[in-house]
């Protein structure tokens, strides 16, 4: 059966069969047949978009569409023929992207198959002595920042972050996301964060969040399929739209019921307007 979910695109009038992207794709989704890359199975694609940055002509981007649901066993199937090199290069990648269910189900397969688990004296020592600080720029890379200490410390707690994830763009957001899976979801205008001062503790704590901008922002359709799939895939409990009261905010709300129109689940929307001196203007169910 299929389902709405992100997978990646392939531009072929932009790519020139250069097979780098074959490399970065551990999965195996992709192949270079006839000069050009190929996506040859949607159950093979998780969607993260490792392959993007190895394209050297922009040719892929990730879009949201109807495909076969991921399956990290039939991936692993494939894995282990390549060897412990690429197995442990995609349980990093699952890692790195917060993917703690289907890693679960890497070293589930693993175990199972008595493979040795090339991650495993890794995952044993961050477990003793903490997790290291990742490397590189963490730009889009998601980071499930919900079991992080000191969110809640400080000398003023008023102040203190209550961000739980890593990243909060709607350009960037995967639904995927563990922290999206039956969350209460807010959906805030970039500005409203900005005008209202205790934006963290009365709109974020316990909450996941994506900020847009309804009029300056490309890729509106986008963004109603991708909240779409909140709805749907991640199975969300609520979600709050936070906007300011400047008219070209309402895009984001239509945008939304938009979406909550097209889902086969039903969920409780509630709109909240922030005055742009502060302070909340209006609060109803939308």
């Amino acid at each position: 059966m299929k389902t709405k979910r992100q997978i990646i695109k392939i531009d072929e009038s932009r790519c020139d069969g250069c097979g780098n992207c074959v490399t970065g794709c551990h999965e195996g989704a992709l192949q270079v047949i006839d000069g050009k890359a190929r996506l040859i199975s949607d159950l093979l694609c998780d969607g993260l978009g490792a392959c993007i940055g190895e394209c050297p002509q922009g040719a892929i981007k990730i879009e949201t569409r109807e495909a076969v649901p991921y399956d990290e066993a039939k991936v692993m199937e494939g894995m282990v023929s390549k060897g412990p090199n690429t197995i442990k290069a995609h349980l990093k990648h699952l890692k790195d992207h917060a993917q703690k269910t289907f890693l679960k189900q890497a070293f589930d397969y693993l175990k199972k198959n008595s493979i040795p688990n090339p991650m495993e004296e890794e995952m044993e020592n961050e477990h003793k002595h903490g997790a290291p600080e990742p490397c590189g720029c963490p730009g889009g890379r998601m980071m499930d920042l919900r079991d992080s200490p000191g969110s809640e410390s400080g000398e003023n707690p008023a102040a203190a972050s209550q961000l739980r994830q890593w990243p909060v763009q709607l350009h960037l957001a995967s639904p995927m996301a563990p922290y999206f899976q039956k969350a209460d979801v807010v959906v805030a205008a970039d500005c409203t964060a900005f005008a209202y001062g205790n934006f963290h503790n009365d709109f974020i704590k316990g909450k996941a969040i994506v900020i847009a901008c309804p009029k300056l922002d490309d890729g509106q359709e986008v963004y109603a399929e991708k909240i779409q799939a909140l709805i749907e895939d991640a199975k969300v409990n609520t979600l709050t739209v936070v906007t300011m009261e400047v008219p070209c905010c309402g895009g984001l709300l239509a945008m939304v019921k938009k979406a909550a129109a097209a889902s086969s689940r039903k969920v409780p929307v509630k709109h909240v307007v922030i005055g742009i001196q502060g302070g909340i203007k209006s609060e109803d169910w939308a």
